[in-house]
């Protein structure tokens, strides 16, 4: 089965291969036909709900659909049609959301940014994308586009839609959010209509710009069918129906939200819930307990926290009730490992939840929940086991931009915790070149596989063969029962000085399991003779969401338990007792090694943790180890510098 996904041009299209059963022959359709759709069903049913203070401000279908009309006659006043992008910067809102499908209605497409890029990083982003109008959040993002707009000349309006202009900032082509709305009045139903009516499923309407680990991003063409048909294939597979309530808090410009919060519940008509701009800082327990979603994503970092402070709840509870909560989950973990495989939960498993388990779903307000899930990042086997042990297994689910979001999912009667899921209803998934563990390139497709990347041929061509199979970069194997487990990246594979491969992904992960002292570790030592790591320590964010010096509140029990009365990373660099506990965790996550090549020899202590504005990690929370090995290259080069071991103690470290 050929395919061609040589298309580099927002204004081109390949065919649609439709399958013959199943989802896979769904007819492809626009988002404009999914909206219409949804609308003469749940026309009066809540899509959008905002929360101000106290006060609950809810945006019925209908009214949803009408406010995209009139969003999308503007932009066509202000020149927005195929070829021409609308570029979207801030919050989740639900102008955010109605300036997405704006976009989308005239013909254009909708390009994300993230609210974290740079002035530089946003400019590249709407000259390689032909932006014609800017929707900011703010003053403080409009201040970015401001900087660089002279260098834009496609850029004819920028909207800001929350709060007033300031005066310094106002400009001809600056307009508030009900501003803007008013400027599509020249442009009639019939106008508008005619645009729409001439979309073709396989037009893109979407570009999503991959927050790369090395030089720019590059844009991810997403058609409407990829939407669509990935919309309504999530929503099969995941039961998701008009009754659900979705929180939407995560970067809008990443596949992973877009998917989850605009498309799959637009596909069926739930609801979805806006969190605050702080969510990630606190606000978003208070978000849970006002919405009791039916559905809830988080990224591993966000299900870190939740444990964090249950765990430290817990840990204070002391007689019968502490008791009770330690043996309820160990029910929990047994009864939960047990379930996953079809089998029976042991005795005692009733009372654990009546007990226990409900209660602490309520206190997190997931009682109503029937699907917790995690995605972006990897997540560590210890947090999973947690909240397995109290009655909440948490669902992965794993893909990328290049196949519109979800690719395997895990859910109720499909889960094996540490696995990715199974391949989602109506794709193909397979194992490239697996070695004799069965470890090898994961490769899939379907009608989810993206129409190119923008402007780059041959970066399109490398993503995607002739037989239409995506080539994901990611290394994994499927089990026994269709599961698929990650174990490495292909382009972050090390090559030691004695030639063998090394997946350094699945050991940072057991050292942070081991530790919960750390934050991030990264494992070097590519043509070296062997592996070292740098690590950081989990520490307090300020307001700007930057790393302090100050350790975190959440690791001084860890610190309690070692006798050491460091509070900051300086005073941890110089403790002999933290230098310890890390060298003991060292050796313990050595021996889950499956060759001595692949064991840790070394660690340093860095002195700053690792971030997205520190430049290190991308919004998605993945490593750019390009730019931490250049940063750190002198602490680096000092740890190979210095002189071997001596034989007798190489051959006793290397057995740990």
């Amino acid at each position: 089965m050929k395919t061609d996904h040589s298309c580099t041009e927002i204004d081109g299209c390949v065919p649609i291969k439709v399958g013959e059963k199943g989802i896979e022959a769904a007819e492809p359709i626009t988002i404009h036909q999914v909206f219409k759709n949804t609308v003469s069903l749940h026309g009066d049913q809540p899509a959008l709900v905002e929360y101000k203070g106290d006060e609950k401000h809810v945006i019925t279908y209908q009214q949803y659909y009408d406010q995209c009309r009139c969003a999308a006659k503007s932009l066509m006043h202000f020149g927005v049609k195929q070829g021409v992008a609308v570029s979207i910067i801030g919050f989740n809102s639900s102008e955010w959301f109605i300036s997405d499908l704006a976009s989308i209605l005239t013909g254009g497409v909708a390009s994300g940014i993230y609210s974290t890029n740079s002035p530089q990083a946003c400019q590249f982003i709407i000259e390689d994308s032909s932006t014609g109008v800017v929707i900011v959040e703010n003053a403080h993002q409009l201040g970015k586009i401001l900087q660089i707009l002279d260098s834009c000349p496609k850029v004819k309006a920028i909207v800001q839609y929350k709060g007033e202009v300031k005066e310094e900032q106002k400009r001809d082509n600056v307009f508030t959010w009900t501003d803007f709305l008013e400027q599509g009045k020249d442009v009639t139903d019939a106008d508008l209509d005619e645009r729409i009516e001439a979309q073709k499923p396989e037009n893109v309407c979407t570009l999503i710009y991959t927050s790369g680990t090395t030089g720019n991003p590059k844009a991810v063409m997403v058609t409407h069918d990829n939407i669509t048909w990935t919309g309504r294939a999530l929503a099969a597979t995941a039961d998701v129906s008009h009754t659900d309530r979705i929180i939407t808090y995560l970067p809008l410009s990443h596949v992973a939200a877009q998917v989850n919060d605009i498309h799959s519940p637009l596909s069926v008509g739930a609801s979805v819930h806006f969190a605050q701009p702080d969510a990630l800082k606190g606000s978003l327990r208070k978000t849970l307990h006002a919405v009791h979603p039916t559905l809830f994503l988080g990224v591993p970092r966000v299900w870190e926290k939740i444990e964090v402070g249950l765990r430290s709840q817990m840990d204070a509870t002391g007689g019968v009730k502490g008791a009770i909560g330690r043996w309820a989950r160990g029910i929990g973990l047994e009864g939960g490992y047990s379930k996953q495989k079809g089998g029976e939960t042991p005795f005692g498993w009733w009372f654990a939840n009546k007990m226990v388990f409900e209660t602490i779903k309520q206190k997190m307000g997931l009682d109503e929940c029937r699907g917790m899930y995690t995605a972006a990042a990897p997540i560590s086997k210890s947090t999973l086991e947690f909240f397995l042990s109290v009655g909440i297994p948490i669902f992965e689910v794993y893909g990328m931009s290049e196949c519109t979001g979800p690719q395997t999912i895990s859910r109720e009667g499909m889960h094996r915790l540490g696995s990715c899921g199974a391949k989602m209803n109506g794709t193909e998934m397979k194992i490239l070149s697996p070695d004799e563990d069965g470890n090898g390139e994961i490769c899939y497709r379907g009608r989810h596989i993206f129409l190119g990347y923008l402007n780059n041929e041959e970066k399109t061509r490398e993503a995607v063969d002739e037989e239409g199979w995506l080539h994901s970069g990611d290394i994994g194997k499927v089990d026994e029962d269709g599961f698929l487990h990650i174990t490495g990246r292909l382009k972050e594979l090390l090559i030691t000085a004695g030639g063998e491969n090394v997946a350094p992904v699945p050991i940072e992960n057991k050292m942070k399991e081991v530790m919960p002292l750390l934050s991030n570790v990264m494992v070097i030592g590519d043509k070296q003779r062997f592996l070292s790591m740098l690590v950081t320590l989990k520490v307090k964010l300020n307001e700007e969401g930057n790393p302090t010096s100050d350790l975190a509140d959440d690791v001084k029990p860890v610190l309690q338990s070692i006798g050491s009365a460091a509070t900051t990373v300086e005073e941890a660099q110089k403790c002999d007792k933290i230098r310890q506990y890390l060298e003991d965790g060292r050796v313990e996550a050595n021996k889950f090694a499956v060759s001595n090549a692949q064991k840790i020899q070394k660690f340093v202590i860095l002195p700053v943790d690792f971030s997205v504005n520190g430049g290190e990690i991308t919004e998605t929370l993945k490593l750019k180890r390009n730019i931490v090995a250049k940063r750190y290259d002198d602490i680096i080069c000092q740890i190979y510098a210095e002189a071997a071991p001596p034989a007798g103690a190489a051959a006793a470290a290397a057995s740990n």
